[in-house]
């Protein structure tokens, strides 16, 4: 038997209801292996520290003038601001990230305004260091840095004045910009004869008050938003459902079509409770090294992780983004729009980090060509967060009684899904009211592996940000739970379009290669219980992380010189023997 793909057998650990594996070599493992049925991580019962009050501030990024030509096409940038806030807080953890924002892109534009406020709150009276690090967009290539300001406050107190009324301009240190933008403005400024002129950004800061407890805990207190960004990739639409537009009988229906993968963002109001603080699962050492980055192996896993993240959650001139009352039906219809409400049986993967932005997109196989690890990716390689999971939306046949609250699930009995009648195909399905749907979240995450205990702590966090929206956090290992689950795969299957597709090479490719098709056409023929595909890449990062594996992907290299290349790993994965042919067992792990 083949050796498992080193991608599958360290970033894609078992969850909670994982069977136990029969094999014996497997087993063997195990019983020299008894140190790491507890491995270090999962659920972090450390208590916040003590603190003194601190304050709450508001950062308004106003504009930037003055910058380069980062793009020579258009003569103009397509700028945006990464901001950085650390402060003298005692953390729980070194690796606690810091408080981050991202300023919308403002697409060419030498002087762009964004006017976007942050409000933070327990920025302590010592002060603060706000590093905004100035981008070009430039998708599909990296972004040009353009430069960066610092900003120190050594103290804050309630009558701090800021930067005035009208806030100050900062200059922009070049030494870290970009050197051909700013060789294009030095040419430009040389041919025109104008005055070379610093770029500049404009910036606000404000004390609004004394912040609530807990004070050792700062967050990001609004303005709440969400983000779409959309991935190109290349997909296979096959079972139709007849009416539908695209049910055509022209064999044009059966060709390979783009296929946008959407990635959601959602800011939500500060702070999450301190209970949610989970640390990624050492399951095996390389896990710790990765995250890390520690090592060869480590190093380069992390750095394939955070491309990955990087491309899911790409910016471009396709990135859809707006803001939303916090706390209100707003914020609950949002969230079903960008879940799609209960259409198509969808389940989704999800990351909560510590500042509250939820992170999610759409689970499933045909999802999962070219990602190592989905939390780990969706989490940006985190040390620390909140939580992790999937979750699904369900409509609710019909309405609760008067007398339950309005302010949130409070009805939620012991029986699980029993107490609420589900009926998909009956319900209203033009409805768009929260009070007609239903969150069920849970905590199914093998890189984290969230703890049941913190699950009302997680339901109580979401019911107040999505008022009116019915909302159960359950333990992905409850029986109840697991059948719910279930019918929402059967109706993923009844009503969902199936999807097969491969990364796309580029945004504005409109053609597809014959690997492409090649790899779409093993797809399709592939049924609902076959192994995941594995992408060249995945191949090329498994020899990576175990050198031994490139014997499985050379054809004529297996044990007797007959075996074929292998494509997948899971349950069905194999190795070739010395007659050709293929046996093994396995696994499907959800991380």
């Amino acid at each position: 038997m083949a050796p498992p793909s080193a991608a599958e057998h360290y970033l894609e650990q078992p969850t909670y209801d994982d069977p136990p594996e029969n094999d014996s070599h497997e087993k063997s493992q195990n019983e020299g292996q008894e140190q790491d049925d507890n491995p270090p991580g999962g659920f972090d019962p450390t208590p916040l520290p003590d603190a003194p009050p601190g304050f709450t501030i508001k950062i308004t990024f106003h504009k930037a003038i003055n910058l380069p030509v980062a793009d020579i096409q258009t003569v103009s940038a397509d700028p945006y601001i990464h901001a950085t806030l650390t402060a003298d807080v005692p953390k729980r953890h070194p690796e606690d990230p810091p408080l981050t924002r991202r300023t919308r892109t403002i697409h060419r534009s030498l002087e762009p305004v964004w006017d976007e406020d942050w409000i933070v709150a327990n920025v302590p009276a010592t002060g603060f260091e706000l590093k905004c690090r100035l981008y070009d967009e430039d998708w599909p290539d990296h972004d040009d840095r353009l430069g960066n300001v610092t900003i120190k406050v050594d103290h804050l107190d309630e009558d701090w004045p800021g930067f005035g009324l009208d806030g100050k301009f900062f200059e922009i240190r070049k030494r870290s910009g970009s050197k051909r933008a700013y060789f294009h403005k030095g040419i430009e400024a040389l041919m025109n004869g104008l005055k070379w002129t610093t770029p500049q950004i404009h910036i606000s800061v404000n004390v609004l008050g004394v912040s609530d407890p807990p004070h050792a805990q700062m967050c990001t207190l609004g303005p709440t938003y969400w983000v779409k960004h959309f991935s190109p990739m290349i997909g296979r639409l096959t079972g139709v459902t007849a009416g539908d537009e695209e049910a055509d009988s022209d064999d044009n229906s059966k060709m390979p079509q783009k296929y946008d993968f959407q990635a959601n963002e959602i800011q939500l109001a500060g702070p999450v409770p301190p209970k949610l603080y989970h640390r990624f699962v050492e399951f095996r050492p390389i896990i710790g090294k990765m995250f890390s980055q520690k090592g060869f192996r480590g190093h380069v896993l992390n750095k394939v992780l955070h491309k990955q993240h990087s491309r899911i959650y790409n910016y471009d001139s396709s990135t859809e983004h707006g803001i939303f009352a916090e706390c209100s039906k707003e914020a609950s219809v949002q969230f079903l729009k960008m879940a799609h409400y209960a259409e198509g049986g969808r389940i989704f993967t999800y990351v909560l980090t510590l500042d509250g932005l939820l992170r999610f997109t759409e689970t499933g196989k045909e999802f999962g060509i070219d990602l190592l690890s989905k939390h780990t990716m969706h989490s940006d390689v985190a040390t620390y967060i909140a939580c992790s999971g999937e979750f699904f939306i369900r409509r609710i046949a019909k309405r609760h009684n008067p007398h339950q609250s309005g302010s949130g699930y409070n009805n939620c009995c012991d029986n699980g899904l029993s107490h609420e009648s589900h009926d998909h195909p009956g319900a209203s399905e033009s409805s768009r009211d929260p009070e007609d749907y239903e969150l069920i979240i849970d905590n199914d995450s093998g890189t984290y592996r969230p703890d049941k205990c913190v699950l009302p702590d997680l339901q109580a966090f979401l019911q107040r940000q999505f008022p009116g929206l019915h909302i159960r956090a359950l333990d992905c290992g409850d029986e109840e739970h697991q059948k719910a689950k279930k019918e929402q795969l059967e109706i993923k299957k009844k009503e969902g379009a199936k999807v097969r597709m491969v990364l796309n090479r580029s945004p504005s490719s409109s053609s597809f290669s014959s690997d492409d098709e090649s790899r779409l056409g093993d797809l399709d023929a592939m049924d609902d219980d076959a192994p995941r595909y594995k992408s060249k890449k995945e191949r090329a990062f498994d020899m990576v992380e175990d050198p031994s594996t490139w014997r499985n992907w050379v054809p004529g290299m297996n044990s007797g010189g007959h075996g074929h290349a292998e494509h997948a790993s899971g349950s069905g994965s194999g190795s070739g023997n010395g007659n050709g042919n293929a046996e093994g067992s396995g696994v499907t792990r959800t991380v």
